[in-house]
């Protein structure tokens, strides 16, 4: 985040934007040139690396002091302010950021301002200038397009409105409902629906995409909307861009490129030059990415050409510290046959906290309503099936309880009881019979996983764990070389990715409870009830052995049991798939003086808290 202090000149003042941390206001810098003040702005690399100058020059020819400190035409400089000059600016480019730049310094001087811009670009400002009252003239000229501010109010009108969504947030979801095809309908509610913001929407249904608008009340000036993507069952078809289009849509050309990447034939798009002074060179990032992960693209000076492909997509992108393309790359490997990886998941957080739990969020309620799930019926704007069926999600450490106790929580609230531990058990139990244990370590690809043909299915609330068509038993599972290669099976990516769907498709019905190590994290984080459990490491191995040998174990054993349990917990708490964690919002519950009589009736408690008339089937 940042922070602003005004001071009288020429105490300087600073905003410095580290990695993650927010920019200011678009337009805050522009304010400066007409405060009595003088102000320092640096930024992050990122920041630090885009060009000032299409900025800094109107500012200097109203009056502004621009200063570089370090090198020319980029953070960090120096803004003195005073009194400003009127200004008629022409631009080259059609550029929301110098217009916007020119008009809150404008209307912070009281004085006119006039932009001319080859084309229309986002009107924001515009719009949030009216909304307080200033008398903003816009209309087409011959040279493009015009905005004036001819006689600025001494005092803008307050201004009371909730902030709608963004538009280039939503676009990601959008794309994701797109790719997934069948996964549909998915709605962003909410949305801002700014016409000059909004040129994905005509794209995307030339593409294929149906995306219905239901329009609600505008705010501040804004359109507001909800954006429903409709189930669709044909291909995505390849589109034309032009430089027409792309000032609508300039940040939703990353999503553009992946949807392209799975489009049939070849996607053109051109007059994007500005991508190439984003936070990175958007199109040489996009470019180098997509022939990473097996996509034929052809890098144009403005622009790119994308043959679409079937074919399953795999590989690791690099972000180039850019949050766009991270979060749009994120999207492609969430979708069926790809197997896409971001090297730095954490640049999202620039412009979207949260971006990537939310995305696991959408992608659990369409495999929770996906036909065959028993889901009834999930959706992302009601009707999910997290509403209608509560899911209990225990996790914890080895020995800790999670398995009786998940068992007898489900028998007493009538919930299914989900195992995960079967299922990564029979993965490992197929690997094996088909002389791929050695594979664990070098790679498991999603064919392998795919021909082991792993099940789930149940008999009221227990679960069946089938390979291969036929019912695995629970001898087989608990095997000694399955138990030896288990955990190291289950720290694999592509084992994970390929059993979560089949782990969500187990919320069906009034509940289900579901035990293992990152229920409450990764396979259920939209979970009604979150329990963590842990016990003292003796206590737990003192269980471990009772349960495996069926005896009271001496003090040696249990001393070296108990060491192995913790050198385990270490090694699956620093694993970087899927790591044992504990939920933001789980219950921890220390099992280590608890019978499971007690353990059961705790968790049971905590879900008739948050679920409605669960009856008591003990």
């Amino acid at each position: 985040m940042c922070s602003i202090c005004a001071t009288a000149a020429p105490v300087p003042v600073y905003w410095r934007g580290g990695p993650g941390a927010r920019p200011p206001p678009r337009g805050w810098r522009a304010g400066l040139p007409a405060q009595p003040l003088s102000a320092v702005l640096a930024g992050d690399a990122s920041l630090s690396s885009r060009p000032m100058d299409r900025i800094a020059r109107p500012l200097r020819r109203m009056g502004a002091s621009v200063e570089y400190l370090e090198r020319s035409g980029v953070l960090p400089m120096r803004i003195t302010g005073g009194e400003l000059a009127a200004i008629r600016h022409d631009g080259t480019v059609a550029s929301a950021q110098v217009k916007s730049a020119i008009l809150l310094a404008g209307v912070g001087a009281g004085v006119a301002v006039d932009v001319r811009e080859p084309r229309r670009s986002r009107d924001h400002s515009e719009r949030m200038f009216e909304a307080m009252g200033v008398d903003v003239v816009e209309r087409a000229v011959e040279a493009g397009w015009m905005v004036r501010i001819a006689a600025p109010p001494p005092r803008l009108a307050p201004l009371d409105m909730d902030v709608p969504g963004d538009f280039s947030s939503a676009a990601f979801f959008l794309a994701w409902a797109a790719l997934a095809g069948g996964a549909g309908p998915l709605t962003a509610c909410a949305v801002g629906l700014n016409a000059t913001r909004t040129g994905l929407l005509p794209v995307l249904a030339r593409m294929g995409v149906r995306v219905d608008v239901r329009l609600r009340a505008n705010a501040g000036g804004e359109p507001v909307g909800d954006l429903r993507v409709a189930k669709r069952a044909n291909p995505l078809r390849s589109v034309r861009v032009g430089q027409g289009e792309v000032p609508g849509m300039i940040d939703e050309i990353p999503v553009l490129a992946v949807l392209a990447a799975r489009a049939e034939g070849v996607t053109r798009i051109t007059g994007a030059r500005e991508l190439r002074v984003k936070e990175s060179d958007r199109l040489a990032a996009l470019a180098v990415n997509l022939r990473r992960i097996g996509v034929e693209v052809e890098e144009l000076p403005d622009g790119l050409e994308i043959e679409g492909t079937r074919r399953p997509l795999s590989g690791v992108v690099e972000c180039f510290g850019d949050h766009r393309i991270a979060m749009a790359f994120g999207v492609l490997g969430r979708t069926p046959r790809c197997d896409v990886r971001v090297d730095d998941p954490r640049v999202s957080e620039v412009s979207f906290p949260g971006f990537w739990e939310l995305l696991t969020r959408v992608e659990n309620a369409a495999a929770q309503r996906a036909p065959g799930s028993g889901g009834g019926g999930a959706g992302t704007s009601g009707g999910s099936a997290a509403e209608s069926c509560l899911v209990v999600a225990i996790d914890g450490s080895a020995g800790s309880g999670k398995s009786t106790t998940a068992a007898s929580v489900a028998v007493r609230l009538g919930f299914r009881h989900l195992d995960s531990g079967a299922i990564y058990r029979a993965v490992t139990l197929g690997l094996l019979d088909a002389g791929l244990g050695g594979a664990a370590s070098g790679g498991i690809t999603p064919g392998q996983l795919a021909a082991l043909d792993i099940d789930v299915r149940w008999k009221g609330r227990k679960m069946e764990v089938w390979m291969g068509g036929a019912p695995v038993p629970e001898e087989a599972l608990r095997a000694e070389r399955v138990t030896a290669m288990v955990s190291q099976v289950s720290a694999a990516r592509s084992v994970r990715a390929h059993l979560l769907a089949l782990q969500r498709s187990a919320a069906a019905g009034p509940g289900v409870v579901a035990e293992g190590r990152d229920m409450g994290t990764v396979v259920f984080p939209m979970a009604g009830v979150k329990v963590h459990l842990d016990a003292d490491p003796r206590e737990r191995a003192r269980r471990r052995i009772l349960q495996r040998d069926g005896r009271i174990p001496d003090d040696d054993e249990i001393e070296t049991e108990a060491n192995r349990l913790m050198q385990r917990d270490a090694r699956d708490s620093s694993r970087a798939i899927a790591p044992l964690q504990i939920a933001e919002d789980a219950v921890q519950l220390d099992t280590t003086e608890l019978s499971p009589a007690a353990q059961t009736e705790a968790i049971v408690r905590l879900a008739r808290a948050a679920g409605a008339d669960l009856p008591d089937l003990s």
